[in-house]
C-alpha cells in the first residue's frame, strides 16, 4: 500500500484546496467567506453548496471581466482564503468600486516570478471566481430562506386577518339582537306582521346574482302579497364596489322621488358591501332618503376565500387561480375581477379606513353558520326554472353541498365558523345590532330555496321580514337618541 499523497498508476490527482509545487498559489474554485476548508470533504461541501446557490440564483455573473466586481451587492467585501496545503499563504481579495480585483500574499514576487504563472488564469479572474462563488452561495441561501418564508405565509394564509374588525380598538362595539329577532320571527310564524308599508324595501343581490334568475325572487313575491313595496336592485353584481355604489345611490334617489318614502335596504353577501359603500360615499345626499341597512351574510371585514385566491404566496398562487378567475369573470360572465379583489382583507381595510359607515345610520348584521354534517352534502338548491310547453321544471344545483365543503375547509384550516364563504366574525358590522341564529344556514340559503326545506322552519322571506322589522325598531331607537 502506497502513501496517502501518492496516486495510483495511471491516475492524476488535482488538489482541491491548493497545494502544488514551488511558490505557485492555487486558488480554490469554490470557497465560503472566511471559512477555509480543512480537507477534501469540506471542499466537496463547498462545491455542492455553491452549485445549489447557482442553481437557485436568478442572476447571472460573468467570470473574468474587469467590471464584473461592480455588479456585486457588497463592493467593499474583503475575502480571505488559504492558498496552500499548509495554510501559510493567505490570499486576500479586495473588491472596490471602479478598480480591478487583485490578489496579494505574503510573498507577492514569488508568484509573479514563477515560470508557470503566465499559463494560469489571471489574478483578477481567480478573484472574480471566488467572489462569484461566494455571492452565489449567499444567493442560494437567500433563495432558500425565501422559499421557507413563502411556505410559512401559505400555511398562515388569512389567519392574521380574520376577525380584524373585532380586534380593532377604534371600532364601535356591537349589540346582540338575536333574542329580539327570534321573538319577531316567532310572531311572523303566527301571522303577526309588523313591517310598515310607509317605506320602500330595496333588496341588493350579491356576487353572480345576474346569473341566478331566482335570486331574491321568492322574498319579493311574498312581500308584494303583503302589500309592501319591494324592489330588487338591478345592478351588475360582478362590478366593483364603487361602481355598484353609484348605481345603488341612483336607485335610492329614484325610489324616493317616485314614492316620497324612505328606503330600507337589505343587502346579501357582496350586495351588503355595495349598499354600505353607497351610504358611506354618498351619505350627505342619502341621509334623508334611507331609514336603515341590513347586511346579511356580508363579508364586511373581508373574505378569506377571496384573499386566499388572489393574494400572492397563498394557495391560489400555486395554481394561478387569479388568472383563472380573471378569465372566468371577465371573459365568461363579462364582469370585473375587481369585484372579487374588493372583498379581500387588504381592500376592505383600506376602504373602511377612508369610508366608514355613518354612526347615525341604523344597521343590522346577520351572520350564520353552515352545517358540515353528511346530510348537508346531499342538499340541492332551486336556482332557476326550465319552462317547457306544458310544465316548468326546477333547475337545481348542489349549492348546499358546496357550502358545506367550504365551511369544513375554513373550519379545519383556520378554526373559524362560517356560512361556507364568510366567516362569522367578519360578518359582524361594528356598531350594528348583530343577529346570530342557532339554526344552521349556509350562504346560499338566504336567496335560493332548498328542495328539502323543513316545513316547520321559517323560510328566507320570513327571515328577511324579521330582519327588516328589527331594523325599523333600531332606527326608531336611533331617532329617539338623536332627538
Amino acid at each position: 500500500m502506497g502513501e496517502a499523497g501518492q496516486s495510483r498508476e495511471g491516475e492524476s490527482i488535482t488538489p482541491l484546496l491548493g497545494g502544488g509545487t514551488g511558490n505557485k498559489v492555487a486558488v480554490p474554485p469554490q470557497q465560503f467567506n472566511s471559512l477555509p476548508a480543512p480537507n477534501e470533504n469540506a471542499s466537496y461541501i463547498n462545491q455542492a453548496t455553491s452549485y445549489l446557490g447557482s442553481y437557485f440564483s436568478h442572476s447571472s455573473v460573468e467570470y473574468g471581466g474587469k467590471d464584473s466586481c461592480k455588479s456585486l451587492s457588497h463592493p467593499h467585501e474583503l475575502l480571505r482564503s488559504t492558498s496552500g496545503g499548509d495554510g501559510d499563504s493567505p490570499v486576500s481579495v479586495c473588491v472596490s468600486p471602479g478598480a480591478r480585483c487583485s490578489t496579494s500574499s505574503e510573498s507577492p514576487t514569488s508568484a509573479a516570478n514563477s515560470p508557470s504563472a503566465e499559463s494560469t488564469d489571471t489574478p483578477s479572474q481567480a478573484s472574480n471566481a471566488i467572489v462569484t462563488s461566494n455571492w452565489l452561495g449567499l444567493s442560494g441561501t437567500s433563495m432558500f430562506q425565501g422559499l421557507i418564508e413563502r411556505a410559512l405565509r401559505t400555511v398562515r394564509g388569512s389567519a392574521d386577518d380574520i376577525g380584524w374588525l373585532q380586534r380593532d380598538p377604534e371600532m364601535p362595539p356591537v349589540e346582540d339582537g338575536t333574542d329580539r329577532f327570534n321573538r319577531i320571527l316567532e310572531d311572523i310564524g303566527h301571522g303577526v306582521h309588523r313591517l310598515p308599508n310607509t317605506v320602500v324595501h330595496l333588496l341588493v343581490p350579491g356576487l353572480f346574482s345576474n346569473h341566478g334568475p331566482l335570486y331574491f325572487v321568492d322574498t319579493k313575491t311574498k312581500f308584494s302579497k303583503m302589500g309592501l313595496a319591494c324592489h330588487i336592485a338591478k345592478i351588475h353584481s360582478e362590478s366593483s364596489v364603487e361602481k355598484n355604489a353609484r348605481e345603488i345611490k341612483e336607485y335610492i334617489e329614484e325610489l324616493c322621488w317616485g314614492s316620497n318614502k324612505k328606503v330600507l335596504l337589505l343587502g346579501h353577501s357582496k350586495g351588503g358591501i355595495d349598499a354600505a359603500a353607497a351610504l358611506s360615499l354618498y351619505w350627505p345626499d342619502l341621509k334623508d332618503k334611507v331609514a336603515g341597512l341590513v347586511l346579511a351574510q356580508s363579508p364586511y371585514g373581508g373574505s378569506p376565500i377571496a384573499t386566499d385566491i388572489l393574494r400572492e404566496g397563498q394557495l391560489g398562487g400555486y395554481v394561478n387561480m387569479k388568472k383563472i378567475m380573471e378569465i372566468m369573470i371577465f371573459k365568461v360572465i363579462k364582469g370585473d375581477i375587481q369585484a372579487l379583489e374588493d372583498l379581500t382583507y387588504e381592500r376592505r381595510k383600506q376602504f373602511l379606513k377612508n369610508h366608514p359607515l355613518p354612526q347615525e345610520l341604523a344597521t343590522v348584521s346577520f351572520l350564520t353558520e353552515a352545517s358540515i354534517s353528511p346530510a348537508a352534502l346531499a342538499t340541492f338548491s332551486h336556482v332557476a326554472q326550465a319552462e317547457l310547453p306544458l310544465t316548468k321544471l326546477p333547475v337545481v344545483m348542489p349549492l348546499g353541498a358546496a357550502m358545506a365543503a367550504c365551511a369544513q375547509l375554513l373550519q379545519v384550516r383556520y378554526g373559524e365558523k362560517s356560512d361556507g364563504l364568510v366567516t362569522c366574525c367578519d360578518a359582524e358590522v361594528p356598531g350594528s345590532v348583530v343577529v346570530r341564529p342557532k339554526r344552521k344556514l349556509d350562504h346560499a340559503w338566504m336567496v335560493y330555496s332548498s328542495l328539502n326545506e323543513a316545513p316547520l322552519e321559517a323560510d328566507a322571506a320570513q327571515v328577511c321580514e324579521a330582519l327588516l322589522t328589527l331594523l325599523v325598531q333600531v332606527e326608531e331607537e336611533k331617532q329617539r337618541q338623536l332627538d
